[in-house]
């Protein structure tokens, strides 16, 4: 135990029982993950944004934009069949670190070069490396969070992690896009870049739990790999989560593509309103978050997952109906509390479920199962709306989203 301690650079500094007894908010490494992750999501808001407009400023393509998307989600798939294998054998704390450090370097390379005019080669080429950093970190996020507080908070910390993280993403477009439409997309990512920098500081300070003595063998790759889908095969919740969020992620990839797209090509708004419009629609992920955990114990699993799905396929059904700004606003807040407050329970049952030893497979092989086919469905949807219109393709994806609501109810979903 204590080689594996000193291996994960936490011997003698692991939060002890009773801190993780304490109220949330009053749990010191807690705390300042928490803060870190919000810092590090703000700056993902400014991405969000500005990413999309640098290249809708340039190009003015609807579907370029949608292959940027792609790329970025292709690169994430790839990460995530090594990401578990990585986040089960390294230390965590450190990896956490070192992903935001190198996201932090790469996007700060984008504004440097908009000094020389525009190069929008350099996002298909930063893009798909930062989010296969990100998918690293984001496993490995996932890996610390029980450890940080306990098997039985786990809702209600991943439900505080999301509520903060919305609130970035309140504050994060709206200044996005006030900073795009001051000094343009570039300097919004810059921004995005410097806050990877701050919440890397924040981890370092973190004391995270030693790693149990039973840690993984150094096995062949793709042993390692079939060891987190046996896991997910053997589990019937699990395994129906995973089969229905392939076809939800197809889906809803695209939908912030469709809502910029919407603004100001169909409605004729400026970059301001677009993030004005995702800030607003974030209080929506505020409220589902900081709800989640009170609902799940009230209503189950199964009932809030099911529900939070179907009203998603609403909201996304009428997105590219809604003709004025309020309309857009209020669908796209129902949509992103709706879809935290399933991604909330889904990863918490994952967490609650899955030995300490296999959780960073399980998580790699949960995530690139279900998100494979996300980055095709990006660049359909966009292409769709490009050619047809937001209305119609809204429409078909999100009454696709509610049948896959529909069809969770014939699964062992609906009894967990």
């Amino acid at each position: 135990m204590a080689y594996e301690a000193q291996r994960d650079g936490t011997a003698g500094k692991s939060p002890s029982p009773q801190a993780r007894s304490l109220p949330l908010g009053r749990q010191r490494d807690f705390a300042v993950f928490w803060a870190a992750q919000t810092l590090s999501v703000l700056g993902d808001s400014f991405a969000l944004i500005a990413l999309p407009l640098l290249v809708l400023e340039t190009t003015g393509s609807l579907a370029r934009m949608g292959l940027l998307t792609a790329v970025g989600g292709a690169a994430s798939v790839v990460a995530a069949v090594f990401a578990g294998v990585v986040v089960d054998r390294v230390d965590r704390r450190r990896l956490l670190i070192g992903c935001d450090l190198v996201r932090m370097v790469l996007y700060g390379v984008i504004p440097l070069a908009w000094l020389f005019g525009p190069r929008v080669w350099l996002l298909y080429a930063v893009l798909p490396v930062c989010e296969a950093v990100g998918m690293l970190f984001a496993v490995g996020y996932v890996t610390v969070v029980r450890g940080l507080v306990g098997t039985g908070r786990l809702t209600e910390a991943n439900g505080r992690l999301n509520a903060t993280a919305a609130a970035a993403g309140v504050l994060g477009p709206a200044c996005a896009g006030v900073v795009a439409a001051w000094t343009g997309p570039a300097t919004a990512v810059g921004v995005d870049a410097a806050s990877f920098g701050v919440s890397a500081l924040c981890t370092f300070f973190v004391r995270f739990r030693s790693r149990p003595s039973e840690a993984p063998e150094r096995t062949g790759l793709w042993r390692d790999l079939r060891t987190g889908v046996a896991f997910l095969r053997g589990h019937p919740v699990l395994r129906s989560l995973t089969v229905l969020l392939f076809v939800f992620s197809f889906l809803t990839l695209g939908l912030n593509d469709l809502v910029i797209y919407h603004l100001k090509h169909d409605l004729g708004h400026d970059d301001g309103t677009v993030g004005t419009v995702l800030a607003v629609g974030a209080l929506g992920t505020i409220a589902g978050a900081l709800l989640v955990a009170r609902v799940r114990r009230r209503l189950g699993f199964g009932a809030v997952w099911t529900g939070s799905v179907a009203l998603c396929g609403l909201a996304f059904a009428g997105l590219g109906w809604a003709r004025d700004v309020p309309a857009v606003a209020l669908l796209t807040a129902v949509f992103l509390a709706c879809g935290g407050m399933a991604g909330t329970c889904s990863m918490s049952l994952r967490q609650e479920v899955t030995p300490e030893p296999l959780l960073g497979r399980v998580t790699s092989a949960f995530w690139t199962l279900h998100y494979s086919a996300a980055p095709l469905g990006a660049a359909a949807l966009t292409w769709a709306a490009d050619h047809h219109g937001t209305a119609p393709v809204g429409l078909l994806a999100g009454t696709a989203c509610v049948l896959v609501a529909g069809a969770a109810l014939f699964t062992p979903i609906r009894h967990s």
